[in-house]
């Protein structure tokens, strides 16, 4: 039986951020987004957390599917709950990510992602959502 809360709660979502060095610049995958809100703007790949899966698993999935690539071992780096960080709702996201050759990987876009590909972290375009805050903190801790 579904429970019922007289309450608002928050949505879950994931993000996944893949760096990989090239050329000596340090790089990270982002995908332009098909849908609102942002659409058009680039961001890291992630999504909502389905009702039967963990963070971890949704985190794996989302990544596939914006990205098609997989079997990549995520790590998870920090949780993001500022109140107004997503303009549709309350939303906590928690962000995984992990340090790969993108020689080795082709990233191709699918579901909701209108294209990716791979940005050097000192010239990203604008991002949507708090990604870019994320990403200067996650290059801060790597």
């Amino acid at each position: 039986m579904p429970y019922t809360y007289n309450y608002p709660r928050p949505c879950v979502t994931v993000d996944a951020a893949l760096l990989s060095k090239k050329n000596n610049a340090l790089r990270i995958l982002l995908i332009r987004r098909g849908n609102e809100p942002f659409k058009g703007m680039w961001a890291l790949p992630g999504g909502f957390v389905d009702m039967d899966e963990t963070c971890e698993h949704a985190a794996v999935r989302e990544l596939e599917e914006e990205t098609s690539l997989s079997e990549i071992p995520l790590r998870q780096f920090r949780t993001y709950s500022a109140v107004n960080r997503d303009p549709r709702h309350r939303t906590i996201s928690v962000v995984y990510f992990a340090v790969v050759n993108e020689n080795e990987l082709s990233a191709m876009a699918g579901d909701d992602a209108a294209e990716a590909d791979w940005f050097c972290v000192n010239d990203l375009p604008p991002l949507a959502f708090d990604h870019e805050m994320i990403i200067d903190e996650l290059i801060s801790f790597v």
